[in-house]
């Protein structure tokens, strides 16, 4: 039985924190091949699942030394049709590895029982398409029947919470908010965002966010905001009218670009303490910020140093 699916205790204050980009960190940092960035083809192998436990037992670790909650995500980001091709996986093996990914997080949560902090299971699904730069703007109605399969099949399962995580467009985040309201599932919606502060098809966050709590009643637990480095952040994200709904952050450790990032060859992890130290100027203007993590190019480093300035 899913223990925090009635109601997630990320929406009751405190700090809870996420692991970071793990597929960049097992790539670069520890040389784990993860074939089409899909890190649930680790799991059957022994030495990805062991590559996996290990990363993910460091930031439970770090969730109990600072006394935080976890929301530990399944490695399911890209396990859905839309790459089913690329993988040569077929639909029954997708839905293999969602089962097979929220009972891998159930294990480890079992390991961190002793956690002071509650640890919640996070159904991780992706955009259909690029999550740096869309292919086409999917419609809500085509999103809700397309992400209503992945989020169907994760509703089965133990888990607590579904996230869209790096979403580009609020009209697939509409249809995978309706998809997770149709199996009663809690969603957050987390978009990718520019150095400009807007999601990559120019639309201002607060206008995708208010959108998409328009066209669903509000339905999304929350929001999060990825993919950016602390500093691409408009200066008046605070101001919004609809910023308490953002209750999360998973930025990128580098100032770069989605473009020049897709071009680099080697691996820009930015500074963890400058990184840390953006997430508390962050704090200060969006006082509903529970969550915490990382994405592209951040690892337990970035963390760790998030936490601590925090809890300090």
């Amino acid at each position: 039985m899913a223990m925090y699916r009635d109601h997630l205790p990320t929406l009751d204050g405190g700090t809870f924190l996420t692991d970071a980009g793990l597929e960049t960190d097992l790539i670069f940092n520890h040389g784990v091949p993860i074939p089409e960035f899909a890190a649930h083809t680790l799991l059957p192998d022994p030495s990805g699942r062991a590559a996996l436990t290990r990363y993910l037992e460091g930031f439970l670790t770090l969730a109990r030394d600072t006394g935080s909650g976890f929301v530990l995500d399944t490695q399911t980001w890209k396990a859905h049709p839309h790459w089913a091709e690329d993988l040569g996986q077929s639909r029954d093996e997708l839905r293999a590895a969602n089962v097979a990914a929220v009972d891998f997080a159930l294990g480890l949560r079992d390991k961190f029982a002793g956690n002071t902090g509650p640890i919640l299971i996070n159904g991780l699904i992706g955009p259909r398409g690029d999550a740096y730069a869309p292919d086409d703007i999917i419609p809500a109605s085509a999103a809700q029947a397309y992400h209503g399969e992945q989020i169907g099949w994760l509703a089965e399962t133990d888990a607590d919470m579904v996230t869209a995580l790096t979403f580009t467009q609020s009209s697939e985040a509409i249809g995978a908010v309706r998809a997770a309201v149709a199996v009663g599932l809690p969603i957050v919606v987390s978009f990718t965002l520019e150095t400009d502060g807007c999601l990559p098809t120019g639309q201002p966050l607060g206008e995708a966010i208010a959108e998409v709590d328009a066209a669903t009643d509000g339905a999304a637990a929350y929001f999060m905001v990825n993919c950016a480095h602390p500093d691409h952040f408009p200066a008046g994200l605070g101001d919004l009218d609809n910023s308490h709904r953002i209750r999360g952050l998973r930025c990128n450790a580098s100032r770069a670009s989605h473009a020049e990032l897709d071009a680099a060859e080697t691996l820009d992890d930015g500074d963890p303490q400058d990184f840390a130290q953006g997430y508390q100027a962050l704090r200060g203007v969006l006082p509903s910020l529970t969550v915490f993590g990382g994405c592209c190019g951040s690892d337990l480093r970035h963390v760790t140093a998030v936490a601590r300035l925090l809890q300090s």
